[in-house]
């Protein structure tokens, strides 16, 4: 069975569903990028999976095709000072909600990947762990959300290659964390994390 027969026959078919998920909420810099999207029924993607199983080549692909056979989507940016603001966690909440509410079309549901959902939309939200790869929409979710925050840490990469984003996406890879030590930090880099926040607090 793949994703789609899987969101057809777990719910109600007449039901509009957003699948919801995010990207970047480990990177020691850069934004955290939360999706929410509504397919359109029936249609089969092939390939759709958790963003994280795929090649780079493969998410750029499935990409097109997602926002080709959509109802709507959209990607919100949170960015790495607000990340510090309010912690990772409310910024990845935030950013979630943000993206259902600016939805052109208002979903009966949401199914979003993980374990929490965020308080302004919960009277209509189902959480799913490992949803990503359940679940045809928050597959599609975490498709658009990876590549769109893969794409802002490349173009970072060409104002900061020493940190060398264009590979690690702001992880913290042992070559990071020494580029870290060496020459310090990035306005992007978030000031809250360890081991930043230790170094330059």
């Amino acid at each position: 069975m793949n994703l789609i027969e899987n969101q057809q026959n777990d719910f109600d078919k007449n039901l509009i569903i957003a699948g919801v998920d995010e990207a970047g909420r480990g990177p020691l810099a850069g934004p955290v990028v939360a999706t929410a999207v509504i397919l359109k029924k029936g249609i089969d993607i092939v390939g759709l999976n958790d963003s994280k199983k795929l090649s780079s080549k493969n998410r750029e692909r499935l990409f097109s095709e997602i926002i080709e056979k959509c109802f709507t989507f959209q990607i919100v940016f949170v960015s790495h000072t607000k990340i510090d603001e309010i912690n990772i966690l409310n910024a990845t909440l935030y950013g979630m909600a943000l993206s259902v509410k600016r939805l052109s079309i208002k979903p009966d549901l949401c199914i979003i990947d993980g374990n929490k959902i965020p308080d302004e939309i919960k009277s209509f939200s189902k959480f799913i762990i490992k949803g990503d790869a359940k679940y045809a929409s928050i597959a599609a979710a975490s498709i658009l959300a990876k590549v769109s925050r893969d794409r802002f840490m490349i173009k970072l990469h060409k104002k900061y290659p020493q940190y060398n984003f264009k590979k690690n996406k702001g992880y913290p890879t042992k070559e990071h964390i020494k580029k870290i030590f060496e020459s310090g930090i990035t306005p992007y880099h978030r000031k809250s994390f360890k081991p930043i926040k230790q170094l330059f607090s």
